[in-house]
């Protein structure tokens, strides 16, 4: 008993004081160490062997996407390529569909790679000038952009390159593209949900008579700045807001076409990376030493999402040689923007790692295995849990897959289970109650968008955590009497 209550302290000092702004490089492998001390484990071992053990893995497996993903966002932007692709959207729909063009623009420049924070970064500004013009409560404004950037595109969307979608592929020997039937329906699923709610919502305060009101201004330089912020969302999101406002900025932005055109470049090399190119390969050479002995179904994955991030970097810089003067500087932001956040999920992963070493873990192991409804449920609720404490989806689901990945695995082949639709049942998961209060993303949207958690918070529970549950269970269901498509 003391062993679980040295867990739940562990837990409640990073839960507490992380929401307080504290680092998390600090706060992980102190709580591991209180939990290790109550359980009278060996601490240094567990800091050094153990968390750091642990942390290295994650950052050995994954930080290639978050740096590549981070540049690949800072360049996107810094080229005006975000701002073009949102200024189409505002075109093209219009104030009269401002909640529809918020939500596609955030889409497409989310599905195409480019990080969150940037995503907010612009839509912001977009989302605030369509929302005057239609009169339509600020408040919505950050629930539609959620909707657009953090639900289905992040968890859902078949080869969406977000780094929750490659977490469980060197667990499950899966491919960006797992179960892809099934995530177009929770894509669908989410999709419909956040929309007919926020119709609902936008139709509700016209008839109460609630205009855009006054409010306070988007403001996304403040947000970048704010050192609270900037702890909660390096968590939560692969781009270190301070990076914002660094680099070089294009003066005009490219044509829409050129804007589109890396986005697309991601997409299409991503697909033909992960299902012709490295199928064909002799791989053979994994299993040596020397490469560490894996095999191509644990680094497959990764390899496609890094290659299609890499080809529409050199992309973005081919069709912009003259829009960025100093392309270093916004290089240099990107490459930079992407360290904090991959050492902060990684020392969540640490933390992870220590608890799982714990005798008393396996009364939290058993109870999770124990619940009814098989694997996909059990899987379902450890990455719900996880991501909730954590305020992270993956480092909620890069725990539990540590903690409880080889299992799950094991059960999948015993039933029948395709890895596939444990795949994405796991990113679905991590997903969902990931956007509590605390989470870094919900902190810094509401920022940016010069709102409060009063104000704005309910709607994004809705579209962001509602709406993603309902597709947890829709996939659930399909998959259990359909197995994975």
């Amino acid at each position: 008993m003391l062993g679980l209550a040295g867990i739940l302290v562990g837990l409640a000092l990073l839960i507490g004081l992380a929401y307080r702004g504290w680092s998390v490089l600090l706060l992980a492998p102190l709580a591991a160490l209180v939990a290790a001390a109550f359980a009278s484990e060996p601490l240094l071992a567990h800091w050094t062997q153990t968390f750091m053990g642990s942390a290295s893995r994650f950052l050995m497996q994954f930080f290639p996407i978050f740096l590549l993903g981070a540049l690949f966002g800072k360049l996107m932007e810094d080229t005006g390529s975000v701002s073009a692709i949102a200024e189409a959207m505002t075109r093209t729909l219009g104030p009269r569909r401002a909640v529809m063009a918020v939500v596609v623009a955030g889409a497409i420049v989310t599905y195409g790679g480019v990080s969150l924070f940037v995503a907010f970064f612009v839509l912001a500004p977009m989302a605030e000038a369509l929302f005057r013009a239609a009169d339509i409560p600020r408040r919505l404004m950050p629930a539609a952009i959620a909707l657009g950037t953090s639900t289905f595109t992040m968890s859902a969307l078949p080869g969406t390159p977000a780094i929750q979608n490659a977490i469980p592929m060197p667990f499950f020997g899966t491919t960006p593209f797992a179960a892809p039937g099934l995530g177009i329906v929770a894509s669908l699923v989410m999709l419909a949900f956040g929309l007919g709610w926020l119709a609902f919502a936008e139709a509700r305060a016209r008839r109460r008579g609630e205009g855009f009101g006054p409010g306070l201004m988007a403001d996304v330089e403040g947000a970048a700045a704010d050192a609270t912020v900037r702890e909660r969302a390096t968590v939560a999101q692969g781009f270190d807001p301070i990076e914002a406002p660094r680099g070089d900025r294009a003066v005009a932005g490219p044509p829409t076409a050129v804007a589109f055109a890396p986005l697309v470049v991601v997409v299409v090399v991503n697909l033909v990376m992960s299902l012709v190119v490295l199928p064909r390969l002799d791989t053979a050479f994994l299993a040596e030493p020397r490469w560490g002995e894996t095999s191509l179904a644990a680094v497959g994955g990764v390899w496609s999402v890094v290659v299609a991030l890499a080809a529409a970097i050199v992309t973005v810089l081919v069709l912009n040689p003259k829009r960025l003067a100093t392309p270093r500087a916004s290089i240099d932001a990107g490459v930079n923007a992407s360290v904090l956040p991959a050492v902060s999920v990684a020392s969540l992963v640490g933390f992870g790692a220590v608890v799982a070493a714990l005798p008393a873990f396996e009364v939290v192991r058993d109870w999770v295995l124990s619940i009814e409804g098989g694997p996909l449920v059990s899987l379902a609720v450890s990455t719900n849990i996880l991501a909730a404490l954590t305020g992270s989806a993956s480092g909620g689901m890069t725990i539990a897959l540590d903690a409880l990945g080889a299992v799950y695995l094991g059960l999948a082949a015993v039933q029948g289970i395709d890895p596939a639709l444990l795949h994405r049942v796991a990113v679905i998961g991590a997903g969902t109650l990931d956007s509590l209060p605390h989470n870094g993303a919900v902190v810094t949207l509401l920022a940016v968008c010069g709102t409060t958690h009063r104000e704005g918070y309910l709607d994004i529970v809705m579209v962001a955590v509602v709406g993603a549950i309902v597709a947890l269970a829709a996939v659930i269901g399909l998959g259990t009497l359909f197995g994975s498509f």
